[in-house]
């Protein structure tokens, strides 16, 4: 095989690959982090670079998403250009995913859910062991004096890894495990601590051996039962969330959010899953969303002084393809017929396999999906709205990049999957962010002059950055009833100073640049219209698709639970207005419809918290998961049928949609 050099600027860095390497890689290779939302297939154009074709030898395999005049000034798609020679390349100032690390739109106090009993309930837990030195008449061995306390305080038999007992004569002399990552900050740093004094941390049993023996996670030097913490984690496709827990009272210490760092390798599942067939690239996949979850963990601890190697137990919930991707789990057969996954259950893992910045012992609970498009996201979105237990016939929602519906009560359960995009988490929209301070959240506009106002997240004298999702849903909607745009999602052009022609077609301007935090114009774009109505088509046609299959009416609904990164902040009524949530008469005994409707925020994190909490909680999501049948919605054509309908706004059929077509009307 031949090697070629590939010479790339700024930075006049050379790397060697072997020929029939992509740029992408070679550029991977130099340090460049190449945005590729499409997951490398050439269909976003995200990642061109310019190659000084006079010396270079490269063959472009697409052009399809460049202009005849960029291909001619020498920009190339680096996903889809093999080197064939040395080749001189250029990267251009990418568009970068902005990072905004933050305790969420409101760190609002999170309430315990239901009676907590650390000592009777959770598995993780701590026993400080007083144990008589050893002498030359108590030839007791180190391993045999701590099962033997342990025993007298309950706990029999228990097993460590091999770490643990490398580490201990080291702890129980009064000393600390060598480790690189020792620190005063540490949770193992304690000088003062006595010889034979030390705290046991012990996982008393697991979900998938729950009659299995107790297991030693660590020794630590002195008395440390004071503190005892875990971290529910929700690994989205475009957002990772982290609570951390103090496992002893149950609350919920500190919060942190961050986009997922392999977004920049593919915006949806089906991108990322093509992205990661390579050994290479899955490896690269599960570097990406760890780094974002550890990162994640050491802000939550920061916040509140603790060192991640305090954390000892884990519930991470996520799609069944982050699953697999946080796993190095090869996803393929997900996107492949009869869509099967690895695994939907996965046995108990720890911290130190997966790279997690935890206790190296520490417990990791993959919470159980249920399909190869429904994963433990969803179980634990039933879990927490506790849709399981019902008598009323329930429709559960997940306003996120996939689109999961859950339709049924305590007797049976229904549910599908469809993709609908990162549009409603402020991804993939040219202006678009998580909703932090700085985001334009809600927005109304004049029906005549045209102009909008809006409330901004913040303290009150916040400018505006960007808009986020319960902020994109509300312009649409205002839009759409002052006539900024037609049903199709059109702009009309000159109606407005504020309707322009823009750098990629037409765009209505939200905010000017002088009244911006960054001096530039908000605004919002055809293009992102188009992907708007797409994700709310998508949902739409997803849970109508799923109800007819069944023989149910929508109108037999009692109550609608919308889940999501966004899902407590939107409008109803707007959010009906586009064709995102179905026009529902009102419940009996109330005048309004909006009764029906209940906004929830993020379930899945919420469900991996009440799961990391308590075993017999971790014990029924697993029969949750069990109870959910499972539609595929690409069996036939009915569901792009329903899909094409609802690509306006709000849908062809406006007799679906009664109360929107009389402010319609009125507004006309």
């Amino acid at each position: 095989m031949t090697i070629y050099s590939v010479h790339f600027t700024p930075g006049d860095i050379a790397v060697t690959v072997p020929s029939g390497s992509t740029l992408s890689e070679a550029a991977r290779l130099a340090g460049f982090d190449l945005n590729q939302p499409c997951g490398g297939q050439g269909r976003c154009g995200r990642c061109a670079v310019i190659v000084d074709d006079a010396r270079s030898a490269v063959r472009r395999r697409s052009t399809i998403r460049l202009d005849p005049e960029d291909v001619a000034a020498g920009y190339a798609l680096a996903c889809q250009t093999v080197i064939e020679g040395d080749a001189w390349v250029t990267v251009p100032p990418q568009e970068a995913i902005e990072r905004r690390l933050t305790t969420q739109k409101t760190a609002a106090k999170v309430e315990v859910p239901f009676d907590y009993d650390s000592r009777r309930q959770q598995p993780i837990q701590r026993y400080f062991l007083r144990l008589d030195p050893p002498d030359l008449a108590d030839q007791t061995d180190d391993w045999a004096r701590v099962t033997r306390a342990l025993a007298a305080l309950g706990v029999p038999r228990p097993q460590a890894a091999l770490d643990v007992l490398r580490c201990m004569p080291d702890v129980l002399r009064g000393g600390n495990c060598p480790s690189p990552e020792d620190s005063p900050e540490s949770g193992f740093w304690d000088e003062g601590s006595a010889p034979w004094e030390v705290t046991a941390v012990v996982a008393l049993d697991s979900w998938d051996r729950p009659d299995g023996p107790p297991q030693l996670l660590a020794l630590l030097p002195g008395d440390r039962t004071d503190r005892n913490f875990g971290a529910a984690v929700d690994i989205g496709t475009t957002t990772v969330s982290v609570w951390l827990v103090d496992l002893e009272s149950g609350e919920v210490v500190a919060q942190a959010a961050d986009y997922n760092g392999q977004i920049a390798r593919g915006e949806d599942v089906i991108s990322r899953i093509i992205y990661a067939k390579r050994d290479e690239r899955l490896t690269e996949m599960q570097g990406l969303v760890v780094g974002t979850i550890n990162r994640l963990l050491e802000a939550a601890c920061r916040q509140v002084g603790a060192g991640t190697d305090e954390i000892f137990k884990l519930a991470v919930a996520g799609n069944t393809t982050m699953i697999h991707l946080l796993l190095a789990v090869p996803p393929e057969s997900i996107r492949l017929a009869p869509y099967i996954p690895v695994m939907n259950h996965v046995p108990t893992l720890t911290a130190g396999e997966l790279g997690l910045a935890a206790h190296p012992q520490a417990v990791v609970d993959c919470l159980p999906g249920v399909a190869s498009y429904v994963g433990a996201d969803i179980s634990a979105g039933v879990l927490s709205t506790r849709m399981d237990e019902a008598a009323e016939l329930t429709l559960f929602i997940d306003v996120g990049t996939n689109g999961e519906t859950v339709l049924g009560n305590a007797d049976w359960l229904v549910t599908c999957a469809c993709s609908a995009g990162p549009a409603f988490e402020g991804a993939g929209v040219e202006c678009g962010m998580r909703a932090t301070a700085g985001a334009i959240e809600e927005v109304w506009i004049n029906n005549e002059t045209l102009d909008p106002a809006y409330r901004v997240i913040g303290r009150g004298t916040e400018k505006p950055k960007g808009i986020c999702g319960s902020g994109l849903l509300s312009l649409l909607a205002e839009m759409f009833v002052t006539g900024v745009v037609d049903r199709a999602g059109n702009l009309r052009v000159g109606a407005s100073p504020r309707i322009r022609e823009g750098e990629h077609g037409p765009e209505y301007v939200i905010a000017w640049g002088n009244e911006t935090a960054h001096g530039r114009d908000i605004a919002l774009t055809k293009v992102d219209i188009d992907n708007l109505m797409r994700a709310k088509a998508a949902i739409y046609a997803g849970f109508t698709v799923m109800a007819q299959s069944i023989g149910v009416d929508l109108a037999d609904v009692s109550q609608m639970l919308i889940g999501g990164s966004f899902g407590q902040y939107i409008n109803v009524e707007k959010a009906v207005q586009i064709g995102l949530l179905p026009d529902l008469p009102a419940p009996p005994g109330s005048a309004s419809p909006w009764d029906r409707f209940r906004f929830l925020g993020n379930t899945a994190i919420r469900g991996a918290y009440m799961a990391l909490l308590r075993r017999d909680v971790r014990a029924h999501l697993s029969a949750v998961a069990g109870m959910m049948t499972y539609l595929e919605l690409s069996a036939d054509n009915t569901f792009y049928d329903a899909f094409t309908s609802a690509l306006f706004l709000p849908h062809t059929d406006m007799g679906q949609f009664p109360s929107v077509a009389a402010v319609f009307e009125k507004a006309r």
